[in-house]
């Protein structure tokens, strides 16, 4: 769990993990520098928890040191923001018991935002199976809802820290490509949207980090090409309209800098 300068919603996140029917065995959070209180809630209401603090250093950088800390096979996150329903991890479990075969589930989920209950855009749908063309127009899986085998890890990489956002489109990007994905289509996690510090809501113009994310797996040269077309063409498709919003703002160096790549990845 990272978190920063959220003491209140990290505590509430903190209590849905601990009403979870099935356990785990160890919950660590993440402090990314923050000056609030959040080290003396935990020590005083949380002593059990696995704490470290880290200078301010973004949210894959604390979600690696997580990754790393933690000792078990399998690995759940959860956003200081959000909240697990009581059953989702025993039935993450479950389902991961009779498909041996598969090192990730994620879930479907339920949105509040500002405090009210909101339908999900049909956008958002989740899905299952080889879903790597589903990943490519946006982040087609929340990491709050995510149950992802160490082995994966070690076989695509951690979190790209040189992403200020995004960072989790790049990593299903890179996870999908390569392995199948569980999907249990009953919502298990509460997401939590609105509230001013939202990292979505830091950064204009998001599409820029998923470009980059789609340059870095193209060009890596790993996809099937029938992963790879779909890769190139949705660049294709953001760096197209991104280019149109740069120019129409005058700002002529990332005009010229998006140019040059669409004219790259048409050949």
């Amino acid at each position: 769990m990272p978190s920063y300068n959220r003491r209140g919603l990290l505590k509430r996140a903190l209590l849905s993990v601990y009403s979870q029917s099935l356990l785990p065995i160890e919950v660590t959070v993440i402090d990314d520098g923050s000056t609030d209180d959040t080290a003396i809630m935990l020590q005083q209401e949380f002593p059990q928890v696995n704490y470290y603090h880290q200078e301010n250093l973004g949210v894959s950088v604390a979600r690696n040191l997580g990754i790393q800390q933690a000792t078990g096979d399998w690995l759940a996150f959860l956003d200081s923001d959000d909240e697990w329903l009581p059953e989702k991890l025993a039935k993450q479990m479950a389902a991961l018991a009779a498909h041996p075969e598969l090192r990730i589930c994620h879930t479907e989920e339920n949105w509040i935002r500002n405090g009210t209950q909101v339908n999900v855009p049909k956008k958002y749908a989740k899905t299952g199976g080889w879903i790597f063309s589903h990943c490519l127009p946006l982040c087609a899986m929340s990491p709050s809802t995510v149950l992802i085998h160490r082995s994966v890890f070690a076989d695509i990489g951690l979190f790209d820290t040189q992403l200020p956002a995004c960072e989790d489109y790049d990593l299903w990007l890179r996870i999908t490509a390569n392995y199948p994905v569980l999907l249990l289509e009953q919502p298990q996690i509460i997401k939590h949207g609105g509230h001013e510090d939202q990292l979505s809501s830091a950064y204009w113009g998001l599409d820029r980090f998923r470009i980059s994310a789609l340059q870095k797996i193209i060009d890596a040269g790993q996809l099937s090409e029938q992963n790879r077309q779909a890769a190139v063409n949705m660049l294709l498709k953001k760096a197209g309209i991104y280019l149109n919003g740069v120019t129409k703002r005058g700002k002529t160096d990332e005009a010229d800098y998006y140019q040059r790549l669409i004219k790259k990845y048409e050949g």
